[in-house]
């Protein structure tokens, strides 16, 4: 759900409360649509995140911080000069918009003190963060709006900041629930209530419209028509005990999610009553609490998937050019399959020479090595003699038995290729961070998949990227790894591991290596299984149930001569069938 204004309200209310007297210590962009304060105060350092990705604009406290890239952006470097070091006065919310506004007590040039803007405007596709001075000229923004773009407003350097165009909805805190009631009265009977309050009331969204509709008709989806006289009635009554709960402050971060699967579906400030039962509604800690558990694991994915679009695409270009490439082949090699036919001919020609002339085009002999001695008929090329079409068939032949040898080698290499660029794509997904993507970068280069030319950042292909496994702690203390990627699962599989660690990967199936350090112990049933649960959940089949993993003490994996990094060979192993739990695992995790 998009934040909408009256959650965002409450949100500005909560870092108001927190940042202001505050100062900005840092500024970071870690990414194109994300801005990070780094704030000290009283209360200890925080760190604020702004972000107008589409769909997921928001602004809140974030934990953990973000990587960011070599070289930052233009934008982030004019935030540091005019932004770093100001104190933030406050922070404001124009009256119902899906914006606010951190005002700034900072100096200019002269170090004459001066205040400045900076507006987040968090309005879905048309987000934006602007930077303005004292005197409402806008210094510059996140996205620049020219004439191109909008003929509507503009948002350039040097032009004054205007407010976004205004929509024609009613203010909810000038509305009565009497006048809401009345209105309802006047529209369409076919239309349902809550899209008709979607439409009339500023700044709430379709959650709030929904459960306005279901406490005063007990339906989320009444029809206007259908109403009595009471259910307006109970309409407006529930409608001006929403808008006392909003005015009074009471609001409440809530979550909900999903009773089937436990997954994040919504947020909101008040409890949720229209999905009787098949949503849990709880309430967070804080607002950035609620925003964070809603969007920040699925932000994080769709960086890294945004990230890597360059290397996914050079990896599945790769991947589809190499099995055209096999299929041509095997088409080659299937019809090397009747080259006996080409002897055949050959010699029944030269068993026929004595009747044969230059110039034929077709020749009927008697096939002395078929039972009954059929007379079967030859194609003949007729710029040749007899000899000459004699040899051309065997030479047919030669060279077809030559091409079955060389192609099954081929076709074996190219299957081993097509093999590794699979694991690749999955390393991919496994990716979490730049740095993971720049080992697997690196590796790409090494095997020849990525020209030196196509690697982005030279500083990190000159020294070795330091990139760490996955680590999880088992429930009763195993230490277990799992690579990122087929340099890690190298390092960890023939480098790291002693001989005694027990090594796991899904049967047949692209994934991670996976090393359960024993140290020296017998490990028991249950770390084995967890172990394997994780090596599960890093490989393709994550989403797939009673998953063939085999295991085996490393000293009996062993890496072929010349073997792509990643493939190994393992004779001597046992196999478990598990299910990957995505929430056990994690809470195995080890940061």
């Amino acid at each position: 759900m998009p934040l909408d204004a009256i959650c965002l309200g409450a949100v500005t209310h909560e870092l108001n409360d927190t940042l202001a007297g505050c100062r900005v210590e840092k500024v970071y962009q870690p990414d194109r649509d994300e801005i990070v304060l780094q704030t000290r105060g009283q209360g200890g350092a925080k760190r604020l995140l702004i972000s107008i990705a589409a769909g997921a604009a928001r602004v809140h406290f974030i934990d953990a911080a973000r990587e960011n890239p070599a070289a930052p952006p233009m934008f982030c470097m004019l935030l540091r000069k005019h932004v770093q070091g100001a104190k933030i006065a406050a922070i404001v919310q124009p009256s119902v918009e899906r914006m606010l506004t951190i005002e700034l007590d900072t100096t200019d040039e002269m170090g004459v003190p001066c205040k400045k803007h900076l507006i987040c405007e968090l309005m879905g596709k048309h987000s934006n963060v602007i930077l303005c001075g004292e005197d409402n000229r806008i210094i510059d923004a996140m996205r620049r709006i020219d004439g191109d773009l909008s003929g509507k407003r503009q948002v350039l350097p040097g032009l004054f900041y205007r407010m976004p165009p205004a929509q024609d909805k009613h203010d909810p805190f000038t509305l009565s629930g009497t006048g809401l009631a009345a209105a309802v009265m006047q529209a369409d009977g076919e239309q349902t209530l809550d899209r008709f309050l979607l439409g009339q009331l500023l700044g709430f969204s379709p959650l709030l419209c929904r459960e306005l509709s279901y406490r005063a008709t007990g339906d989320a989806a009444a029809r206007i028509g259908m109403l009595s006289s009471a259910q307006r009635e109970r309409l407006g009554q529930v409608y001006d005990d929403f808008i006392a709960y909003i005015q009074e402050k009471r609001w409440k971060p809530f979550l909900l999610t999903k009773v089937e699967n436990d997954a994040v579906f919504d947020f909101t400030f008040l409890p949720v009553t229209q999905y009787e039962g098949l949503m849990a509604v709880s309430q967070a800690d804080s607002f950035s609490t609620l925003l964070a558990a809603f969007y920040e694991k699925k932000g994080k994915i769709e960086r890294m998937v945004r990230r890597s679009s360059d290397l996914h695409k050079t990896v599945t270009n790769a991947r589809d050019r190499l099995a055209r490439k096999l299929a041509a082949q095997q088409k080659e090699l299937d019809a090397t399959q009747n080259r006996e036919q080409y002897k055949h001919m050959g010699d029944l020609i030269t068993a026929n020479l004595y009747q044969l002339e230059k110039g034929m085009n077709k020749a009927t002999v008697v096939d002395y090595y078929a039972e009954d001695y059929p007379e079967v008929e030859i194609e003949l090329d007729v710029r040749l003699t007899p000899q000459q079409n004699a040899q051309r068939y065997f030479k047919l032949y030669n060279k077809a038995k030559t091409a079955e040898s060389v192609l099954t080698q081929q076709i074996e290499q190219g299957k081993a290729d097509l093999d590794y660029l699979e694991s690749v794509l999955v390393a991919l997904g496994e990716a979490e961070s730049e740095r993971d993507l720049s080992q697997l970068r690196e590796e790409l280069t090494q095997t020849g998949i990525l020209s030196s030319k196509q690697t982005r950042n030279k500083k990190l292909r000159a020294k070795p990227v330091q990139a760490k496994p996955f680590h999880y702690r088992t429930s009763d203390g195993f230490e277990v790894f799992a690579g990122k990627n087929n340099l890690q699962n190298d390092l960890l599989t023939l480098k790291t591991a002693f001989k005694s660690d027990i090594w796991f990967h899904t049967q047949k199936i692209h994934g991670s290596h996976v090393i359960l350090v024993t140290d020296g112990r017998e490990p028991t049933d249950r770390a084995m299984t967890e172990a394997a649960m994780i090596a599960a959940y890093h490989s393709k089949a994550r989403q797939s149930s009673r998953v063939p993993v085999d295991y085996t003490p490393v000293r009996q994996v062993k890496k072929p001569t010349g073997a792509k990094p990643g493939m190994v060979i393992y004779h001597v192993y046992q196999t478990a069938y598990v299910t990957p739990d995505e929430t056990a695992i994690e809470k195995l995790r080890v940061e």
